[in-house]
């Protein structure tokens, strides 16, 4: 595998990956627009902000279901509807209670899920677009590696894009990703996952700038 260095806005790190074949996933409704920002909080804390971006066709819908990853504690959740920019009313629910409001979605018994109650039913060829907000603590997806932290994850959404704390360099990243920077400094990687239904591997390895070189030298020549 290539490794990718950071210098500047729109930087392109193209890499190699290795014949990773997706995952299967649950047989769980995901929009084809539908997207993810993870926002890296303090390595510390092994936790990241979720702003998970959905929207829902399925005609006559009056809920829409968020599993909660198994692994993963979360907190901090809140839905808000994209059209009117109102928060929305949410219950977490087991895998059994969700299948009896959506009996034709492949529910774990054994998981929860964050249950959205639509503001209206879906109407037929129409949508509804939402945003769930959540915070996950993860120390086996989020975590410390000697002087770098590594964010590794399976992501089987079609867009992605992960925030780097402030003042981190990337280091290595196992897949073709777009390098961007937030208003504030931080770094954004943004790619899709190309797969269909399946999950992609993802692995990124990021450091502290040392703040004594110039970023255009710490992330090596500008492309």
């Amino acid at each position: 595998m290539k490794r990718c260095r950071h210098s500047t806005v729109g930087l392109l790190c193209i890499i190699v990956m290795c014949g990773v074949a997706p995952a299967q996933v649950e047989a769980q409704f995901i929009s084809a627009d539908t997207y993810t920002r993870y926002e890296l909080l303090a390595p510390e804390t092994h936790q990241f902000k979720i702003y998970y971006e959905v929207t829902e066709t399925r005609a006559g819908s009056r809920f829409h279901f968020n599993q909660i990853r198994e692994g993963s504690e979360a907190s901090d959740e809140s839905v808000l509807d994209l059209a009117t920019g109102k928060p929305l009313k949410f219950e977490v629910v087991s895998g059994t209670q969700a299948k009896i409001d959506s009996p034709v979605e492949n529910f774990s018994a054994t998981a929860h899920y964050i249950k959205v109650f639509l503001a209206h039913p879906v109407p037929a060829s129409g949508e509804y677009r939402l945003e769930i907000i959540k915070t996950y603590k993860d120390d086996k997806s989020y975590y410390t590696e000697g002087d770098q932290i590594v964010f590794k994850r399976p992501l089987g959404i079609p867009r992605n894009s992960i925030i780097l704390p402030a003042g981190y360099e990337i280091v290595s990243c196992s897949v073709a990703t777009q390098v961007l920077v937030e208003k504030d400094g931080r770094l954004k990687l943004a790619f899709v996952n190309p797969g269909s239904g399946g999950q992609l591997e993802v692995t990124i390895k990021a450091r502290k700038l040392n703040k004594s070189v110039p970023p255009a030298v710490a992330g090596g020549p500008m492309l």
